[in-house]
């Protein structure tokens, strides 16, 4: 889309700043649609309401967009000051899991408190960024970058993240252990690692998810049915989400079946409005939707980026990387479980799948990217200039 001069609609910063907004909106909006249509029929079975699911994320939702205003608006100052206990906060939520919580669908990663279900590993997610983002800023800011140093970054924030996922596996959560192992990587990446170092880690990490996969054996079933997820002997055990999933998604065509009018979601397909929820979209929507749900994404990641390669402060570039990460490999986990390229690991869409601890953390993270685009000073003047307060 050209504006003037050669100039592509990404070269003003400011665009950067209404897409981050647009597309947050736009897979917000899209999350409640599909919410809605994906859970009505477990809704009315188990609540005795079709609405009661989908208000329940409306809830959430206007719980998360004021938030994230409000934390746009703090100083990074105080954001540090938050970041200095981010760790010892994140090991304390996932220690508590371990003493009081409660096991969902044999993952042990929830609390109850009574009127809500919480899990806190979505907000550790948050709070590790951030605090691993201030670490990496200190040091860079102390000027250490060159030679041995580099390996000291893997001393700095390594530990405190192992020992997060090792608290997180303790549940059996193998989907959310491999977020907080592939943000930790991101962070590692983009913070100097030496190619050599890097590529030795992400080896380690890949061995240990491949020990994992075969120590267990229902993990191991859900690995060997990605190939054929209809064959006959795994159809009906491991094979019946994957295929039920490949089955909506196929029978969506290209403008879908109708919104509302899903086959898999009358019992076919369980988890449809978290796990699931691409590929009701495909079923529902079809290819248009799937596409259009994917060029939000693509849009809102370019945006963090871009944003947080304009930053001057270190902290802001490393914690908005690190969110970047966080939700592109969620992104990731996701539609390749739903495409069946990759194994079911019980990791929501962000911003479209039901959930409100999710949901809650994403918006958090949304909120430090919308703080750090408005201290941009060439985005800052842009909104000045358009006279609409409310956006600065």
């Amino acid at each position: 889309m050209k504006v003037d001069n050669n100039q592509t609609f990404f070269s003003k910063p400011v665009n950067l700043y209404y897409s981050l907004l647009v597309s947050t909106i736009g897979l917000s909006v899209i999350g409640v649609i599909m919410v809605f249509s994906a859970s009505s029929i477990h809704s009315l079975e188990t609540k005795g309401s079709t609405y009661a699911i989908v208000l329940r994320q409306i809830i959430f939702l206007v719980i998360s967009i004021p938030m994230a205003w409000l934390l746009s608006r703090l100083s990074l100052a105080r954001w540090k000051l938050f970041a200095r206990s981010g760790a010892i906060l994140s090991i304390g939520l996932l220690t508590l899991v371990q003493l009081i919580g409660k096991s969902v669908n044999g993952n042990l990663n929830w609390i109850n408190l009574g009127f809500i279900d919480v899990q806190p590993s979505e907000i550790a997610k948050f709070l590790m960024i951030l605090w691993a983002g201030f670490i990496l800023a200190r040091r860079e800011r102390n000027g250490s970058v060159h030679t041995k140093v580099q390996t000291n970054v893997i001393v700095l924030i390594a530990p405190a993240y192992a020992l997060c996922i090792f608290l997180v596996l303790l549940g059996r959560d193998l989907g959310t252990a491999s977020v907080f192992g592939f943000i930790l990587a991101g962070l590692l990446w983009v913070s100097g690692v030496r190619l050599g170092i890097f590529a030795g880690i992400l080896a380690l990490g890949f061995a240990g998810i491949a020990a994992l996969i075969i120590s267990a054996p229902y993990r191991m079933q859900r690995l060997a049915v990605l190939l054929n997820p209809f064959a006959e002997d795994q159809y009906k055990n491991s094979g019946w989400q994957p295929a039920h999933s490949l089955l909506g998604l196929a029978s969506g065509g290209l403008f879908g079946v109708g919104l509302g009018a899903s086959r898999q979601k009358w019992g076919n397909l369980s988890q449809a409005h978290t796990d699931f929820v691409f590929s009701v979209i495909g079923e529902e929507l079809g290819l248009f939707g799937t596409f259009s749900t994917l060029a939000l994404f693509a849009v809102l990641l370019f945006s963090i980026f871009k944003i947080a390669l304009r930053a001057h402060e270190p902290m802001v570039r490393y914690v908005s990387t690190g969110i970047g990460c966080w939700i592109g490999i969620q992104v990731i986990l996701n539609i390749g479980s739903a495409i069946s390229v990759l194994p079911v690991v019980g990791i929501t869409l962000p911003f479209v799948s039901y959930g409100g601890s999710a949901l809650i953390a994403t918006y958090m993270g949304i909120g430090f990217i919308i703080g750090a685009a408005r201290r941009d000073p060439a985005i800052y003047k842009a909104l000045k200039k358009s006279g609409n307060t409310w956006l600065r």
